[in-house]
């Protein structure tokens, strides 16, 4: 073995470490993760703003044409501020299930579900907080005839309708004058020639990220983006 793969697995090891080290030591502390800001400029007082919580399944991917970053996993459950007055959110209904059977080398071990873009437009009233609100399928074969005829509302505190959502047909309504620009504090892949060893090393992530829950997963992420 030469110099350089020695150097390549040790600097792997300490990686995955550092990484889990810091899922074990933020799970302690507080789990709560700044809110998601979804226009461009100074953060706005919150008395002026609303709250859209999103579960995991709901992937939001731009609101009033902004287009949001890339989260490092994509089954969290984020809270998404709006500013005040009519909001577009552009968003996709993604589910994963496991495959019953055996499962062949190099074949994917689960079936992942997904809707096409869809649109909800939310008329964001000043420290309201607002939720998705469908009915969850049960198993594979009811999360496919969902995707393929998706339903789902948008309610307030009090669980009161104030929207409803449907396809998305592919424009973005210019529905505020604020200047916007992409934010989520994502972190992108870096480089696009990425080598088999750190793709590996991005499944043992993966796999560390599957076995930790949902305060952890936030407590990672507060760490990594703050």
């Amino acid at each position: 073995m030469s110099i350089y793969h020695v150097s390549v697995i040790f600097k792997k090891a300490c990686f995955l470490a550092v990484t889990l080290a810091g899922l074990v030591a933020l799970a302690g502390c507080s789990s709560t993760m700044s809110n998601v800001k979804t226009w461009e400029g100074d953060a706005v007082d919150a008395s002026q703003t609303a709250v859209l919580k999103a579960p995991g399944e709901i992937q939001v991917q731009q609101v009033n044409g902004q287009r949001l970053g890339n989260f490092l996993m994509d089954d969290l459950a984020l809270d998404y501020e709006l500013l005040a007055g009519e909001n577009q959110v552009i968003f996709t209904y993604k589910t994963i299930w496991a495959k019953s059977g055996v499962v062949r080398n190099g074949e994917s071990k689960v079936h992942v579900i997904e809707t096409a873009p869809q649109s909800v437009t939310i008329d964001a009233q000043p420290g309201e907080t607002y939720r998705f609100s469908f009915e969850a399928p049960e198993n594979r074969s009811e999360a496919e005839a969902f995707a393929d005829n998706f339903a789902a509302n948008i309610v307030d505190a009090s669980s009161n309708v104030v929207a409803r959502a449907n396809a998305w047909d592919g424009q973005s309504e210019s529905t505020r004058t604020v200047a916007r620009a992409p934010v989520g504090s994502a972190k992108n892949d870096e480089g696009a020639g990425t080598s088999a060893s750190s793709e590996g090393t991005l499944g043992e992530l993966k796999a560390l990220w599957g076995e930790a829950n949902e305060e952890e997963r936030r407590a990672f992420l507060h760490w990594a983006f703050e």
